[in-house]
């Protein structure tokens, strides 16, 4: 079945393998995995790819180069290089050194959405040397177009440039946003930048933990997740990094022996006209109103980031930490798992749960939003912009 022959609801769902094809929310049969697709988001690693790079990001909505170089000015800070390839790399070799260390043999291909290496290639040098079903891990761990479809769009994408459609199986594991191996590295972070902080002023309820992810269009977010559950304003995605912060938050003051640590949700790297609504309030306005709020130290912890990536680089370690020294705030940014040992274990448990088809209750899930969906609903996630495209790992729409 090629793309353009998809149907426009229902399955079955594109490019998957047969035990994922019709649809179910969770895959509970064993898949017989020959390889796993690391996708990863891209980024630049020279000043003369950061323009080509952030046409590849915004392709589709006709931005000039004049107002990209505005956002291009934060990799030329760097010499033009996001360090998120280096980090796929690392992350790469340690799937592999885990993989190994269990006596799995499966090997690991890594592909970019938006920069060399592209998925295209990943997909191709698979098949080429004879596998026929993949089971990708995508370096995003939430529920928006952004987060999620847009890697299962671009999946899709693969299979039709290569012209493997029907040729090769690609699955994905579900959304790891509350897994054990994406949260305790979290916990751990907080718990050692809380410690730094208690060092500098005399009270616990005087540090406020700030939960920073990237903020999107309101209308993206309400549209987040599957359309036949209600997850309030914001949607799945919204929803999603508020349990987490809260687990987070709650696990941290255990371990510390305090009672409760102040928390809260803010959002970051809008990129949007003034005059469409993002998800608010933006991390350094927060910032700024936390003195007049008794606050004396503040822990930004980029909970929605799998890695330090530029927009946690620039938006967090250099705006925010500014923005926290103006206010006269004390500032600790807690690391993201990056190949911390648990989060890739974490991976490595995800990969075995679809292959060896797990039960959903004997799914890790440490809030009540999960074990997500191994295949996406339909509609879920829609792109208010563009529509609707095909994607893999979904049920269409």
């Amino acid at each position: 079945m090629t793309i353009e022959q998809l149907p426009s609801t229902g399955g079955p769902v594109l490019g998957a393998s047969d035990a994922a094809s019709s649809g179910p929310e969770h895959v509970t049969v064993p898949v017989a995995y020959d390889a796993i697709l690391l996708a990863g988001f891209g980024g630049p690693e020279g000043q003369d790819d950061v323009i080509p790079f952030l046409r590849n990001v915004t392709r589709g909505r006709g931005i000039p180069d004049e107002r990209l170089e505005e956002v291009a000015h934060h990799y030329r800070h760097f010499g033009g290089v996001s360090p998120i390839n280096d980090q796929n790399r690392e992350l790469k070799a340690a799937l592999e050194a885990e993989l190994g260390r269990r006596g799995i043999d499966l090997p690991v291909y890594w592909g970019n959405r938006n920069w060399d290496p592209y998925l295209a290639d990943a997909v191709q040098a698979a098949y080429d040397d004879g596998h026929r079903t993949l089971l990708t891990i995508a370096t995003s761990a939430y529920s928006s177009f952004s987060s999620c479809r847009q890697y299962r769009e671009d999946i899709a994408i693969a299979l039709e440039k290569t012209g493997l459609a029907g040729a090769i199986a690609i699955d994905k594991v579900r959304q790891y946003f509350d897994h054990p191996g994406f949260v305790e590295p979290f916990v751990e972070g907080v718990v050692a930048g809380v410690r730094e902080l208690l060092a500098q002023v005399d009270d616990p309820s005087q540090v406020r933990l700030l939960f920073a992810t990237h903020s999107i269009p309101t209308t993206d977010a309400e549209r987040s997740g599957p359309r036949d559950r209600s997850f309030g304003d914001g949607g799945a995605y919204a929803a999603q990094h508020l349990a987490v912060s809260e687990l987070v938050a709650t696990l941290a003051a255990r371990e510390l022996g305090l009672e409760r640590l102040g928390w809260e949700l803010v959002y970051q790297s809008r990129s949007g006209p003034p005059t469409q609504p993002w998800l608010e309030p933006d991390v350094n306005d927060r910032i700024a109103e936390l003195p007049g709020e008794g606050i004396r130290a503040v822990a930004v912890v980029p909970v929605g980031f799998l890695s330090d990536h530029m927009e946690v680089l620039w938006d967090l370690d250099t705006e925010a930490k500014e923005s926290a020294a103006e206010a006269g705030l004390a500032f600790v940014r807690v690391p993201t798992p990056g190949s911390h040992r648990r989060f890739v274990e974490g991976l490595v448990d995800l990969v075995l749960e679809r292959r060896d088809g797990t039960p959903v209750d004997d799914r890790p899930a440490l809030t009540d939003l999960g074990p997500w969906y191994d295949v996406c609903r339909p509609g879920c996630c829609e792109n208010v912009r563009a529509g609707f495209k095909p994607a893999a790992s979904g049920l269409a729409p």
